[in-house]
């Protein structure tokens, strides 16, 4: 025996690995060592390092496996056959795990056993985590569940409460008020009006999915234009902007004499723009500029609300367009608006996303589909 040889059959000795030479049909005899663990599988009378050995006797998992091993066999293919894993108890009732490889070598036909026992441990330890993930999935789903439902009713008996308030503020416009009453119940119906729009956001974030994106049009006939629709948020929010010393602006490069139509729906994309105007105005300093921009691509129109702030936070990039998602600043109110925004957007066959500029600022983007042009 050579040393090669020699150095060969103690790392399959070391690796618990039986190394078989098939004779014929279901007859094999052992090459190299022979491990431990396979003594207990045989008759002590048998001598495992001369006797011929019937596999498929002591092995009753083999049976099949070894028909599959003659066809590789018979053609000296030079590929791998495996058996995958089986578990067989020894005389003492002790299990072992195992799995077998027929190869060819010098058109010599070979069947190795390899125990097993560190792979099956760890198949069984990822099993069982993933068992327990499934579990505490599961878990956290009917918790949130439960949770989603409390804020829908407290926010249904928000609502109510709030209608009571604008009766309230309905009936004071015939009172005999004087100028800075007014001026005060204007303040009031003006906010009272935007948590009715927040209320709407947030029953819009759990009803979303199921209802509210339902409706949209693909149709050009009655498809929004999407500079029209920017055109008229930045009209809404320029006194914010102007009251704040910032601005908002259409960018110079946009040309207003093409087709801007999108797949959607107006009233839902004014939404979409005004939370991202919203979001770029709360989170910009004085003196900067909030630019909307519109370009052209192939089959889209893309969407860009560039401002000049601090930047999102890279922690925070990931989950800006979950729900309930907010920035480290906490600024973002209860953080739906960029949810609302995605759903919309992906419901009408869009994407949405976020940039860092490279100077400094933010980049919100979106992308909807032209709709599309009947003969």
């Amino acid at each position: 025996m050579s040393e090669f040889t020699s150095i060969t059959e103690k790392i399959f000795a070391t690796l618990k690995t039986l190394i078989l030479e098939r004779l014929e049909q279901n007859n094999f005899k052992i090459i190299g060592f022979v491990p431990d663990w396979l003594r207990g599988f045989f008759h002590p009378q048998i001598n495992l390092e001369t006797d011929i050995l019937v596999l498929r006797d002591m092995f009753p998992f083999l049976e099949t496996f070894l028909i599959d091993a003659e066809d590789l066999w018979q053609i000296n293919g030079d590929k791998i056959l495996k058996s995958g894993l089986w578990y067989q108890a020894d005389a003492s009732g002790k299990e072992y795990h195992f799995e077998a490889l027929a190869i060819c070598v010098e058109q010599r036909p070979f069947l190795l056993i390899e125990l097993k026992e560190d792979l099956f441990i760890e198949k069984q330890s990822i099993i069982q985590k993933a068992r327990e993930n499934k579990l505490e999935y599961h878990h956290l789903f009917k918790e949130t569940q439960k949770k989603e439902v409390l804020i829908h009713c407290v926010i249904h008996d928000i609502a109510g409460q709030l209608s009571g308030i604008n009766c309230c503020l309905a009936l004071l416009e015939f009172e005999n008020l004087t100028p800075k009453g007014k001026e005060r119940l204007e303040i009031g119906k003006k906010q009272s009006q935007k948590q009715e729009m927040l209320i709407r956001q947030i029953l819009d974030a759990f009803s979303a999915e199921i209802k509210s994106l339902e409706s949209f049009t693909s149709d050009v006939a009655n498809a929004p234009d999407a500079l029209a629709c920017v055109r008229e948020v930045i009209e809404l929010f320029t006194p914010s902007f102007v009251l704040n010393e910032m601005q908002l602006e259409l960018a110079v490069n946009t040309n207003t004499t093409i087709d801007w139509r999108v797949i959607g729906d107006k009233s839902r994309l004014d939404r979409v723009l005004t939370n991202l105007i919203e979001n770029a105005f709360r989170h910009s300093p004085p003196a900067s500029t909030v630019t909307v921009s519109l370009q052209q691509e192939r089959e889209y129109i893309l969407f860009i609300v560039d401002d000049e702030g601090f930047g999102v936070p890279p922690e925070n990039v990931e989950s800006l367009f979950q729900k309930f998602s907010q920035g480290n600043t906490n600024r973002g109110r209860i953080g739906i608006g960029l949810y609302f925004c995605r759903i919309t957007v992906e419901r009408w066959g869009g994407t949405i996303g976020y940039l860092p500029r490279s100077n400094r600022g933010s980049r919100f983007w979106f992308r909807l589909p032209k709709p599309t042009v009947y003969a």
